[in-house]
């Protein structure tokens, strides 16, 4: 097993407790009881900190597994074949989103929801996977550290000026357009600054591949990862307030204030820091198996947990009902039955679509022939309508 490989498994092991930790973090916020939620409480508090660094952890490794592949083929530029799988998966990703938002019962009355035009962490990831794409091809012809360092810049530039963009509302912009921007309409994610964790996780991703044949790749990595993940955790407030007394601009003082973003970057370079030094414990084919089927996990939770489709999940039964007591261990049932769902769906994935495939070719059998007819009687009858008032000849 080669330093690559390795690799590529710690950071799927990484993707696997990411989407757990977002299950089991969504099933507790949406079902525990107001009345629990203690903010002097230890416990609680510890959970609602690890319950904040998932959505970092899981942008920062789809980022650095999208470009970790992309950069790895020999191919370059737009005859790269991962150019054009990352497009796929991108599109794949923001339809699958807003399919998991769909109400049927919506349909049948012929009204979509406002829901359905909110952008959540699906659609996020599938545009930075696009967006990732487009720097790459635009800086293909350019020197090698131009890509890294853009990727960098943009993680850089989100996070600093997110006080100044939060606060714009983008409604000069459509609404489904807004909501890719602005939470004002009740997205859940928006694409900045998220998008500049995923692209930090391209840009790290960059210099594993480039020091890979490095004898102390993973103590050098582990060691940095922990000082520079402390650092951000611990002193990086301090620094903005320094700067902005220095500087007297107000920027810094607003990011001292709500400085979650460096922070939060601090606890994913500890994520790190905790799977690399675990690597050797992290082939196991369970686990690899769920970092592999994210997406299926992600689907399987999403119906079940808020209703896809039909609008009955548990959010709409038990939402903010339930004590601690029924709260953790539903959460543990819930996880697992989540992953095994979406793991038996993955063993079985060609079987079900070529089922499916199946089910779609007979309805359409049945439905071409009325709709056929149906065209057929519409063209006709608006012929007899335009001849009878003199709009067209015989």
């Amino acid at each position: 097993m080669d330093n690559t490989t390795k690799r590529l498994y710690f950071i799927d092991a990484m993707r696997a407790w990411a989407i757990l930790m977002m299950l089991q973090g969504h099933f507790v916020d949406g079902l525990l009881g107001m009345e629990y939620r203690d903010n002097t409480d230890v416990v609680f508090n510890i959970w609602r900190y690890f319950r904040g660094i998932t959505a970092p952890v899981f942008f920062t490794v789809s980022g650095f597994i999208f470009t970790y592949l992309l950069i790895k083929v020999p191919q370059k530029g737009i005859s790269n074949p991962r150019v054009k799988k990352g497009v796929k998966r991108g599109l794949q990703l923001i339809i699958i989103g807003y399919l998991l938002r769909m109400n049927l019962f919506g349909l049948f009355v012929g009204e979509i929801y406002e829901g359905f035009y909110l952008v959540d962490v699906l659609h996020c990831i599938g545009l930075s996977i696009l967006g990732i794409i487009g720097l790459y091809l635009l800086t293909q012809k350019s020197k090698k550290y131009i890509f890294p360092a853009a990727l960098f810049g943009i993680t850089i530039v989100l996070f600093l000026f997110e006080p100044l963009y939060s606060k714009w509302s983008f409604s000069f912009l459509p609404d489904a357009l807004a909501n890719f921007f602005s939470k004002a309409n009740g997205s859940v994610f928006t694409i900045f600054p998220w998008f500049g964790y995923a692209t930090f996780g391209a840009f790290l991703s960059i210099l594993f591949y480039r020091f890979k044949t490095f004898k102390y790749l993973y103590p050098a990595a582990i060691f940095l990862s922990l000082a520079i993940g402390s650092g951000l955790i611990f002193f990086s407030s301090d620094v903005f307030l320094a700067i902005s007394r220095f500087t007297g601009l107000q920027l810094f003082a607003d990011i001292f204030f709500n400085n979650y973003l460096f922070i939060r970057l601090g606890d994913v370079f500890l994520v790190f820091a905790v799977f690399m030094l675990l690597k050797q414990f992290m082939n196991n084919k369970t686990i690899l198996k769920i970092g592999a089927s994210t997406l299926s996990i992600y689907i399987v939770h999403f119906i079940i947990l808020y209703g896809s489709f039909t609008g009955l999940g548990l959010y709409g039964f038990l939402h903010h009902t339930l004590a601690p007591a029924i709260v953790i261990p539903g959460a543990i049932v819930f996880m697992t039955g989540c992953t095994y769902l979406a793991l038996q769906y993955e063993n079985h994935k060609a079987s079900i679509k070529l089922k499916l495939r199946d089910v779609l070719q007979n309805i359409w059998a049945v439905i071409e022939p009325w709709l056929i007819f149906g065209l057929k009687l519409v063209r006709d009858t608006t012929l007899k309508l335009l001849r009878l008032f003199g709009l067209v000849k015989n």
